[in-house]
């Protein structure tokens, strides 16, 4: 059986033994100092301030949007993971749908300002398979109606444009740690922020708003444990040699996928990527039924990531948005297997699948 991803586990002596530090201390969670330790060298392999190690992806976009004050209208992507646009309605806000670019499938920055209402309070865009959104625009837009930008890079660990980590663009940018991603902690997140100001609140927000017996501010259980903390302690040290081996297999699909069947961009100036991801565009949705079921039948599963765009989601059936590029794309796209140790033989049977099912 191939799935879409499947999990670096490092060698469970080396996992144990950095967590037999807790174990010793009998410090298991509330900042231990797995977790502080994690803090720094995440920190330190970004080169970004002010990360805050959390529990998930999902929890740390609510944070932020919480820090900000943000409680109308925030403009958002259509085309992503379902967390990004919960966050904002968990949070008591309005997602307003911006239409997503057909190269990058990120949010189109030139749709945005036309959406801006005198409600409007944020942009939260989400760096969609590690691709960089237009970044410099979306900061032009923002400065002008002085609008918050909240990143949601968790597919963006490792990515670098212009030199510096994606996590190191907008106002804060959170990441995903799950299990699935290509650098995790089975469980888990951050969030950053150049703001030193900002880290104190945030920092409070993580530990229900309080230090020891002192109370300052509403906050939710955010933290994490040095469990997962060791697990990220233990993968940290992998992820050059992780994504060497993501971007072989992601340069094979590459040599024997058909031009019929085509990709996001990946052709960005001063970009470098971190194949986490191989989505690839049907010509239609029955192209694209045709070959996940091809695929099924041989044990090979993959993912519509994503699917449905997010302003078709039964639960904000309320709120109106045309957004025709993100529906198109999100009825017809495939995201395959890609992780390390998937052979060279596997990725040929796939690229066989997928063209005998669409011939």
């Amino acid at each position: 059986m191939i799935n879409v991803t499947k999990t670096y586990l490092p060698p469970f002596e080396e996992y144990a033994a950095i967590l037999k530090r807790a174990w010793d201390k009998g410090w298991v969670t509330n900042h231990g100092e797995l977790v502080q330790e994690l803090e720094q060298k995440l920190q330190e392999y970004l080169s970004v301030r002010n990360l805050l190690f959390c529990n998930n992806g999902t929890v740390v976009l609510q944070m932020a949007l919480k820090a900000f004050h943000i409680t109308k209208e925030v403009i958002t992507t259509p085309f992503s993971y379902v967390a990004t646009t919960n966050a904002i309605l968990w949070e008591g806000c309005t997602p307003v749908f911006a239409d997503i670019d057909p190269a990058t499938l990120c949010i189109d920055a030139d749709k945005i300002e036309d959406l801006i209402t005198e409600n409007t309070q944020a942009i939260l865009a989400t760096h969609v398979y590690g691709l960089p959104c237009n970044i410099d625009k979306i900061a032009d837009v923002a400065a002008r109606h002085n609008l918050k930008i909240i990143y949601d890079a968790a597919h963006a660990f490792g990515c670098k444009y212009k030199g510096q980590s994606l996590l190191n663009y907008g106002d804060v940018a959170t990441c995903s740690f799950h299990a699935t991603k290509l650098f995790h902690t089975v469980e888990g997140g951050c969030i950053i922020s150049n703001d030193d100001e900002l880290r104190k609140k945030l920092l409070l927000y993580r530990s229900f708003g309080h230090i020891g017996d002192d109370y300052y501010s509403v906050g939710i259980n955010g933290k994490n444990s040095e469990l997962h903390a060791a697990m990220g302690l233990a993968v940290l040290p992998q992820i050059p040699a992780i994504i060497a081996e993501r971007k072989i297999v992601f340069e094979s699909y590459n040599a024997l996928l058909p031009d019929c069947i085509s990709r996001p961009s990946y052709n960005i100036e001063q970009f470098e990527y971190n194949y986490s991801y191989y989505p690839v565009i049907f010509e239609n949705e029955k192209l694209m039924h045709a070959a996940k079921e091809g695929l099924e039948k041989n044990s090979v599963f993959t993912r519509r990531y994503f699917y449905p765009s997010l302003n078709l989601l039964p639960h904000i059936s309320g709120i109106k948005a045309s957004c025709p590029i993100s529906e198109d794309i999100s009825s017809r796209i495939l995201c395959l297997p890609l992780y390390p140790g998937l052979q060279e033989s596997e990725i040929a049977m796939i690229v066989s699948v997928i063209i005998n099912s669409i011939k």
